[in-house]
């Protein structure tokens, strides 16, 4: 779908980017432009993939126009530009709201005005039922994400769900490994804490599945296995085949005991689609009747969350361990 074509990715330094790069560099793809402010990061993926496909832009989602500048000619977007460390957004919250919502938002308005053909919002589980400035400032990009996509013809928009990305930025599986190969304590907020567990090849497969399948508004989720935060540091001291003292710290401040990906009432609309949940969009227009008068079908009983999902035990989340190119370069496996 993307040959000859031009992509954008907006925090395209980051995790997600680099993924989408190893991914589609090698096809038959006319040009990946990757728009951040970060220009070290930049300069490290221009030496690291030296490639004629890619083109670099340094801007900021806050700036209409910098985005704007970047979207000529663009045929596919990826908006992942945000904040996303809960500390950072607890401490400033109107930051977060800045690149998650209004960034989002001027991109949205730049793919419109660009004639882009489809714009793909990534979006977290911490924005269902959301207890921390970043999940809520997610919820609110979701939420300005549909809204927009009522009002576009020719961009259709959606978005992507994800849980835990494995060996993403943020993610405390580095942590984890760090503190293993160093000898140090494991810290943990709390054992039987649990999370979905997804790789960054998986986050990929479903911004795919998303761009192939969406209509203009609707949120896709993959179903993913979670474990866990107990039995995935013992699954990485067996591979590293080291033992090391496990220190419990408590559940941090906009934490929760486990992740949801769909709340009970988007349950009760989303679309099974095998591997993966649809939330169709909500298109009942500027009715407000529709809001206030008229009621809706019975609640299921629970929403999709990282206890009711697949638990692995050890030896399951070792495999999925095992398949990450980055734990496969910590143990030298080739």
């Amino acid at each position: 779908m993307f040959e000859g074509k031009t992509l954008l990715i907006t925090g395209g330094t980051g995790s997600f980017g680099n993924a989408v790069i190893d991914r589609f560099l090698t096809e038959d793809i006319a040009e990946i432009r990757v728009f951040s402010r970060d220009e070290k990061k930049q300069d490290d993926m221009r030496r690291k993939y030296k490639s004629e496909k890619l083109r670099f832009y340094v801007g900021d989602v806050r700036n209409q126009r910098s985005i704007y500048n970047a979207m000529k000619d663009v045929d596919y977007v990826f908006s992942a530009a945000a904040l996303k460390q809960v500390p950072s957004c607890e401490f400033f919250p109107m930051e977060a709201v800045k690149t998650n919502v209004e960034g989002t938002f001027n991109t949205l308005n730049a793919a419109v005005r660009c004639g882009v053909k489809n714009a793909i919002c990534l979006s977290t589980d911490k924005a269902v039922y959301p207890i921390n400035a970043m999940g809520m400032s997610k919820a609110m990009m979701e939420k300005v994400m549909i809204a927009e996509s009522r009002n576009s013809v020719s961009t259709v928009m959606c978005g992507t769900r994800y849980g835990n990305v494995m060996y993403s930025r943020g993610s405390v599986i580095p942590l984890f490994v760090e503190q293993i190969k160093n000898k140090q304590p494991i810290t943990i907020t709390e054992p039987k804490m649990t999370r979905f567990l997804m790789s960054l090849r998986d986050s990929v497969d479903l911004v795919l599945f998303a761009y192939k399948n969406a209509k203009p508004g609707d949120i896709f989720v993959q179903k993913a296995p979670a474990g866990t935060i107990e039995d995935l540091a013992k699954a990485l001291m067996e591979l590293f085949n080291t033992q090391v003292p496990v220190k419990i710290i408590g559940t941090r401040h906009g934490e929760k005991q486990y992740e949801s990906l769909l709340t009970r009432e988007e349950m009760a609309v989303a679309e099974d689609l095998g591997g993966y949940y649809k939330i169709p969009s909500d298109s009942r227009g500027l009715d407000y009747g529709n809001y206030f008068d008229k009621g809706r079908r019975e609640m299921p009983d629970d929403e999709y969350n990282s206890n009711n999902t697949t638990r692995l035990d050890v030896e399951e989340i070792k495999e999925l361990l095992l398949k990450l190119p980055e734990i496969q370069e910590e143990l030298k496996i080739r």
